[in-house]
């Protein structure tokens, strides 16, 4: 009898479930507006999980901290959450153990058994949206660490006088090389007087330049915006090489919303991580591609982390 392993990506704004087949292929998904509160978040994902016809198998992938046992201790896009132990609520409601892990920790362990990184021992993933989320493979083994908060990456300081967090701190490298990263380099330089094409795609007003009108100007050619695009480069290049001086990777896999744009950063992010990489000529690259399961990553690996435990 073929199993029916389910897994839910819980976003800011939509709670995504997916059924996968024996083969990692999705067969069923559904979606579910995210909603504030402990109590309701709850009864949303139950109600998903019982609607996508679960029996014995459930995996939760959230932003933010979340421990082995599946508290959440903090996640800043997740409104009124904060130290709450969804796995066992959800468990004692179900019936049976309900696996949570973080979001990108879920879009790492799917991308690693079934997407881009399929064979790899040691991979990095990396996921830029919003912020940067991060999920490590070492050994050919999912990594979570001491307490289940492996991948906070995003908030590794790039620059200790640097831009303000929403984390409390200052210089994080989502600041810099996120998509919020983005549209705040291009936000600065169209300030400054340049940008024009930029700006005239944001309506005119430099405050409203997003990462879309960046990309939109960059793909028509613009010097200006390719200005850009070549320091935003840079920037996720600095914490790519960080990265490798500490984890030495086979390859990296890149992720979230940026991803559907990847060509454009590509030839920058590797330009610039040749560029910083300690003794570049002497050590092999780790390979740089984009993730294969776009949106649905993150259900697919909280499908699959219930094997990987």
């Amino acid at each position: 009898m073929s199993r029916r392993r389910i897994g839910i990506d819980v976003g800011g704004t939509k709670c995504l479930g997916v059924v996968l087949d024996d083969a990692g292929v999705v067969i069923e998904e559904q979606r579910r507006p995210t909603p504030p509160g402990t109590e309701a978040f709850v009864d949303t994902l139950a109600e998903l999980a019982t609607a996508l016809g679960v029996t014995d198998s459930l995996g939760i992938g959230v932003p933010g901290m979340v421990t082995r046992s599946g508290v959440i201790k903090a996640s800043p896009n997740l409104i009124d959450i904060t130290d709450f132990e969804v796995g066992r609520m959800l468990s004692e409601r179900l019936g049976f153990l309900v696996e949570v892990g973080n979001d990108a920790t879920c879009a790492a362990a799917a991308e690693w058994q079934v997407g881009a990184a399929r064979g790899a021992t040691e991979m990095v993933m990396v996921t830029l949206g919003t912020g940067i989320g991060g999920g490590v493979i070492a050994g050919g083994q999912l990594i979570r660490g001491a307490n289940g908060f492996t991948g906070e990456i995003g908030h590794m300081v790039v620059d200790p006088e640097g831009l303000p967090c929403p984390c409390g701190r200052r210089g994080c490298w989502e600041r810099y090389a996120s998509g919020s990263g983005l549209a705040q380099l291009a936000r600065v330089a169209a300030i400054g007087k340049r940008l024009r094409r930029v700006v005239q795609l944001a309506g005119g007003d430099p405050d409203n330049v997003r990462g879309e009108n960046v990309q939109a100007a960059a793909r028509e050619g613009d010097v200006e915006a390719l200005n850009v695009i070549d320091l935003f480069g840079r920037w996720v290049a600095l914490g790519l090489v960080n990265l490798t001086n500490v984890l030495d990777p086979q390859m990296f896999v890149l992720g979230g919303g940026l991803a559907a744009s990847g060509d454009l950063y590509l030839g920058p992010i590797q330009k610039w991580f040749t560029e910083l990489l300690y003794a570049p000529d002497l050590r092999p690259h780790p390979q740089l591609v984009f993730a294969s399961l776009g949106e649905r990553a993150g259900a697919v690996g909280a499908a699959l982390m219930t094997e990987l435990r």
